[in-house]
């Protein structure tokens, strides 16, 4: 059978088309969305230990309330953006967001550490939800060759959210000297209002009229200089999900980097206070502007990859967030902490380019490794406690355990990213 020639690559695919604009702009409103919602938890973990006197290693049950959402949600979400589409997957995602926030007003009022970790399961099963179904999404609303783009640019606004997230609780939950900075009320009305955006949001999604969204990772449009051509025996018999070895290493390399991500974040204020003598005040204006250097490095990244493969690129940042470890555990004052504010930068492309290596080539399978990558970040909720135990004692030398994470990483990016 002669094969369909390949359309000449002078010319560069583009960023997206026209009738896709306002619904990329929506949806990448939702990767801020979930960042601002992520970051907060970890202003929540520092917050509970000082109201509800809860231990370093306790208090990480935030981050495993949030990221076990993601376990139990991913399959669920995954199912209901197959029979129902891509739209009522984003509406059902935000309403799970905003029932969790207004949680918090009973959380509050009953002063019950466990409450709030029902409320903050009910919010991330929304976040999860929206990250199943905006990351297929934004992939789909373009030509392939371009889709790790458009992810790393979307995420990239995730990093925006990210800086938010921390300065909004350092405001609002951790300064000094304001009248709630030692009990729980200022939470509950942060959160009403958060719960209030939302549901705006949703209410404003229903009106967006979105256009048919192609298949981006089918394995007709997987013709690019980085995919391996599609070998004719497949297409007649079709390799089943977990038969592509590439989406399976995504997946572990996925669920390694969010236990780093999910840990170096937990601990960021802490480290703060306990090595650098910053108030928590202070503290958390560092996180925001270290998620700064985040939005920056998937910035950077989204421009890199226009000229350095993702997977080469991934695997750079692998090291160099190892580096950034290694100093951050030799607590060597301001040096060690400028490491852990650039940690963000090296690992800022590694869930959204993990992501979209990990779909390349699945075709009819995208939707359901979508979730499966999802689940992954089940990861943020094991590593956290883990290194809690250390950080009782050190939390300079907790530093040391996400260096596992970002080997493994790297060993995804340099030897099993490939589509085979």
């Amino acid at each position: 059978m002669q094969s369909t020639p390949v359309a000449a690559t002078t010319q560069p695919a583009a960023f997206t088309e026209k009738k896709y604009i306002v619904t990329l702009i929506f949806v990448t409103s939702l990767f801020l969305l979930w960042g601002i919602a992520i970051t907060m938890g970890d202003v929540l973990n520092r917050h509970f230990q000082n109201v509800l006197h809860v231990s370093k290693a306790e208090s990480a049950l935030v981050q495993f309330s949030i990221f076990g959402a993601y376990a139990v949600m991913g399959i669920p979400a995954g199912l209901f953006m197959k029979r129902f589409g891509y739209k009522n997957g984003v509406l059902l995602g935000l309403l799970l967001y905003a029932a969790g926030a207004f949680l918090f007003i009973p959380a509050a009022n009953a002063e019950s550490f466990g409450f709030f970790r029902i409320a903050l399961f009910i919010l991330a099963c929304g976040l999860a939800t929206l990250e199943t179904v905006a990351h297929p999404f934004v992939a789909g609303l373009g030509d392939q060759q371009t889709s790790d783009q458009r992810i790393n640019f979307a995420q990239s606004f995730n990093g925006l959210g990210a800086v938010i997230g921390p300065m909004l609780g350092g405001y609002f939950i951790l300064r000094g000297g304001q009248e709630h900075s030692n009990d729980l009320e200022s939470v509950k009305m942060l959160y009403i209002g958060i719960g209030s955006v939302i549901l705006s949001i949703a209410l404003a999604f229903t009106f967006v009229k979105v256009p048919p969204v192609q298949d981006a990772h089918s394995i007709e449009a997987e013709q690019d200089a980085y995919a391996v051509p599609t070998d004719p025996a497949d297409l007649k018999h079709p390799k089943t999900l977990f038969q592509h070895r590439h989406f399976v290493w995504a997946a572990i390399a996925q669920l390694f980097n969010v236990a780093a991500q999910g840990g170096t974040w937990a601990f960021f204020i802490n480290y703060g206070v306990e090595k650098m003598g910053l108030v928590e005040e202070n503290a958390a204006y560092y996180f925001a502007f270290s998620m700064v250097m985040m939005m920056v490095g998937r910035f950077v990244g989204t421009f890199l990859m226009r000229f350095i493969a993702p997977n080469r690129l991934l695997a750079a940042f692998a090291l160099g967030s190892m580096t950034m470890c290694l100093l951050i555990a030799q607590s060597f004052g301001w040096p060690s902490f400028i490491a852990l504010i650039m940690l963000n930068f090296f690992f800022s492309i590694m869930f959204p380019t993990i992501f979209s290596l990990g779909l390349k080539g699945l075709g009819k399978h995208t939707q359901q490794a979508s979730s499966f990558i999802v689940m992954g970040v089940v990861g943020g909720a094991l590593f956290p406690p883990i290194m809690g135990l250390v950080a009782d004692k050190d939390v300079a030398a907790a530093y040391y355990l996400p260096i596992i994470c970002y080997a493994v990483i790297f060993l995804f990016a340099a030897r099993f990213s490939k589509v085979r």
